[in-house]
């Protein structure tokens, strides 16, 4: 994308570079912040049409304005810093968090190579990304100087560290079956119908995905870190303004993140279901399987009950990490022998 825009712009010099980069990120940053308000009004109101109540429908019509004004009342709003707490820190990780949502999407393609960098390690930036997400959340809990917190830090550590393994290994089943990091090279195989996507070979270690992106979100039924019963809202309860905002948004970035990368790895990513249907743009399908991928999301936590933390963890270590295991050395020997992937 970046090269693309270079070149629209005239293609001579450093400057030109540097505004074609600021360009894409623009391009992607502003729809992703507008996308995660409506994402949270469709998350309440997904909620709501479970729970027979009527959600969101004062501010604009259809209630559709209700996440901005909640956004510009958090703007508006005095943030207030516990006389314990460690400022510095107190306020850099929101930001961290928040950041750390939005770089990930460098690399998510909306097309075929259209992304603000096209890694060949895509994956890896992805995991990379992930892994440090971590820091934000023990930071906060850390520096409220609130039990309260830094037990909610502690368990979300523990849970992404947890699920962050299972995830790693379904990774694998994908890329020695692609042959590649790159992950526009990951969707290329899967062109020319839904029967093609990595979602009809690969269902189990999907399944194992999405359960753990629930977890690795801090998601219901998988909310523990902010389990209001007995923490009142883990590493944010001292939270408030534009410090929770960023949490909240960081929070929802994550999960629309983490539903377009299920599109890509399992629906097929910019690949229309069916060969008359690719006049459609790719871009309008990936937002449309990451809508889907956002549904079930919604879904799960309007029907699911939250776990006990020790029931997370068994599941996390002694069902889905054996499981995964087993589907790495299955899905690596149909690689092998030609069944699945690059030689089949």
């Amino acid at each position: 994308m970046v090269e693309a825009l270079y070149t629209l712009f005239g293609g001579d010099g450093p400057i030109l570079y540097f505004v074609a980069i600021l360009a894409a990120i623009f391009a992607i940053v502003l729809p992703l912040l507008i996308s995660v308000a409506f994402a949270v009004y469709f998350d309440r109101k997904i909620w709501a049409a479970v729970q027979m109540r009527r959600g969101p429908n004062v501010v604009g019509p259809f209630g559709l304005l209700q996440s901005f004004a909640d956004g510009l009342k958090l703007f508006l709003k005095e943030t207030v810093i516990p006389a314990g707490a460690n400022k510095v820190i107190f306020l850099i990780a929101p930001m961290i968090t928040f950041t750390l949502a939005l770089i990930s999407w460098a690399v998510i393609p909306f097309e075929d190579g259209v992304a603000i960098a096209d890694l060949n390690v895509g994956i890896l930036y992805l995991l990379a990304i992930s892994s440090l997400g971590v820091y934000g959340i023990i930071m906060s809990g850390w520096a409220s100087n609130s039990r309260y917190a830094f037990l909610g830090a502690l368990r979300s550590a523990a849970q992404m560290v947890s699920y962050e393994v299972s995830i790693g290994f379904v990774l694998v089943c994908i890329l020695v079956t692609a042959g590649s990091l790159n992950m526009s090279d990951i969707v290329r195989p899967q062109e020319g119908g839904f029967w093609n996507w990595n979602f009809i070979p690969f269902f189990p270690v999907y399944i194992i995905f999405f359960i753990s992106a629930l977890a690795e979100t801090n998601r219901p039924p998988f909310d523990l870190p902010e389990a209001e019963a007995e923490l009142v809202a883990g590493y944010q309860v001292e939270y408030s303004s534009m410090a929770f905002a960023l949490f909240f948004l960081g929070e929802y970035a994550n999960i629309l993140l983490m539903s377009a990368v299920m599109a890509i790895l399992f629906l097929g990513g910019w690949d229309a279901p069916i060969p008359a249907l690719e006049f459609i743009p790719g871009a309008i399908w990936l937002i449309l399987k990451t809508c889907f991928g956002f549904f079930l999301f919604a879904m799960v936590k309007a029907f699911v009950p939250r776990y006990r933390y020790d029931q997370l963890m068994r599941l996390g270590w002694k069902v889905f990490l054996p499981l995964s295991l087993a589907f790495v050395v299955l899905y690596s020997g149909l690689a092998v022998y030609g069944v699945l992937g690059i030689n089949g």
